[in-house]
């Protein structure tokens, strides 16, 4: 991208509306209810002809830096900050507030490329509103409405002027990024149904982190990217949006999710909380592997077992972390504890990687990681056909079918069928008759026999055809 643009304002003023306007897609939340942006969210945004990063940011209001309000007030002016250019957005529709002269104010005083825009101008009674924002002195307003899409043309405009045309359409940057999407095409054509003998350490990893409210999930983040970039503190459901942010670890490129705390179901109401736990629940099917925050001083409550069963549901690699370890006394005989109610409360993910850490200390972190490298290679295993025939034909002999209404089941041929999550199809006589406990059976055998722990393993049934059931019966 050539040049980046932070979205600044108010609350409700429709921010989070022109960021989704601009990137395409509905990223951020939206709703009625002001403050719901709380996280920098950053975006790559197409506007005409233009190409650039967006930063969508909360509401700026005037606080103490120790309230939730300052605390996301000192996130938006790091956006700031780190932006080439600022979008000061305006509700034409409301007219001037003194917050949004102490804005102005504050971005003259940055000294930074501003463009000014009166949003919601689509509305009757507009026109006051959007020529009282001349009496701002950062320049003409451009009038749109974020949510119908009119006046882009005209923003376009005035963010080259800003900007600068040189700086708005780099020759040489165009170039390149031209190169990588040719190759990310060849990337994303047939080379995904390959079968890669081989884990790629290398390849970029997305992982999700979820957990219920306040269980550390920002501040974990944060600390392995050493930098408080996810708004966090002690109060809980801070965290709305899925932000995602990356960083190196050992040369290998991470993408990690912050999401929103996961409440049992009855207890969620709230329309902006509803939203909030799709968006979590979107991060987990898009992720590979999901880590699930426990609360190490009050583990295994009962969302938290449902978290972990939902994440394995969906098929993704699950790795725990007991979280809070700083706080927890007599930390050898709790971490016996917790690894026996690991095995006896989740016995779908048998095997399953458990960490204890510290989010706020650092401590574990790094083990933390290699746990996910290795769920992630797991989750990626294939297994030669031949091998699994074998094992096949070695299973049988040790626990054979059991025998359903006087006939016996025969298990004939399997083979892999995919990986991420390693999933099995086996030919067999009378698949819907196959009991559920031999299913288990089988599921375990690969688990312990091929070192496949904690990663959900799907077996799949296929009957046999039957070369004689079209023929005639002969008299």
């Amino acid at each position: 991208m050539s040049f980046t643009v932070a979205i600044v304002g108010r609350p409700n003023v429709g921010k989070s509306t022109l960021f989704n306007r601009l990137v395409g897609k509905k990223l951020a939340l939206v709703d009625d209810t002001p403050g719901v942006t709380r996280d920098r969210r950053p975006g790559e945004a197409k506007l005409i002809d233009l190409r650039f990063t967006i930063i969508d940011t909360a509401g700026l209001e005037v606080a103490a830096p120790d309230t939730l309000e300052g605390r996301m007030r000192a996130q938006t002016e790091a956006a700031i900050d780190d932006a080439d250019l600022s979008l000061f957005i305006v509700d034409a529709k409301m007219g001037l507030t003194p917050v949004d002269k102490e804005l102005a104010e504050m971005l003259r005083r940055r000294g930074k490329p501003v463009v000014l825009v009166a949003n919601k101008s689509e509305a009757r009674g507009s026109d006051s509103g959007f020529y009282d924002a001349y009496t701002l002195g950062l320049g003409e307003p451009v009038p749109v409405s974020a949510e119908h899409g009119q006046g882009m043309i005209d923003l376009r405009d005035a963010i080259v002027a800003a900007i600068g045309e040189e700086r708005a359409f780099p020759e040489e940057d165009d170039e390149a990024e031209t190169d990588v999407r040719v190759s990310e095409a060849e990337v994303g054509g047939e080379g995904d149904e390959e079968i890669e003998p081989e884990y790629d350490e290398t390849k970029p990893l997305r992982v999700a982190i979820v957990g219920r409210p306040n269980a550390g999930k920002s501040t974990l983040i944060n600390r392995f990217l050493g930098e408080d970039r996810l708004l966090t503190g002690p109060e809980a459901g801070i965290t709305r949006d899925s932000i995602s942010v990356e960083w190196d670890w050992r040369g290998r490129t991470i993408k990690m999710f912050d999401t929103a705390g996961m409440r049992r179901k009855a207890r969620v109401q709230e329309k902006l909380e509803k939203l909030s736990v799709a968006d979590a629940l979107r991060a987990i099917r898009f992720a590979e592997t999901v880590v699930i925050v426990f609360d190490a001083t009050i583990p295994f409550e009962k969302q938290d077992l449902q978290i972990v069963d939902l994440v394995i549901r969906e098929g993704r690699a699950a790795v725990l972390a007991f979280n809070k370890w700083d706080l927890v006394e007599e930390p050898q005989a709790v971490l016996a504890d917790l690894r026996e109610k690991t095995e006896r409360l989740l016995p779908q993910a048998r095997g399953i990687r458990a960490v204890p850490i510290s989010g706020q200390t650092g401590y574990g972190l790094d083990k933390l990681m290699q746990s996910i490298i290795d769920t992630d290679r797991v989750w990626n295993r294939r297994i030669s056909t031949a091998k699994l025939n074998r094992w096949l034909e070695h299973t049988q002999v040790q626990h054979p079918p059991p025998a359903v209404s006087g006939r016996r089941i025969k298990l004939k041929y399997m083979t892999q069928v995919k990986a991420r999550p390693p999933a099995f199809m086996i030919s067999c006589t009378r698949a819907d008759a196959l009991p559920e406990s031999y299913v288990r059976y089988l599921t375990n055998g690969l688990r312990a026999d091929f070192q496949m722990p904690g990663v959900p393993i799907r077996i799949h049934f296929k009957a046999a055809d039957n070369p004689f059931e079209n023929r005639k019966k002969k008299r």
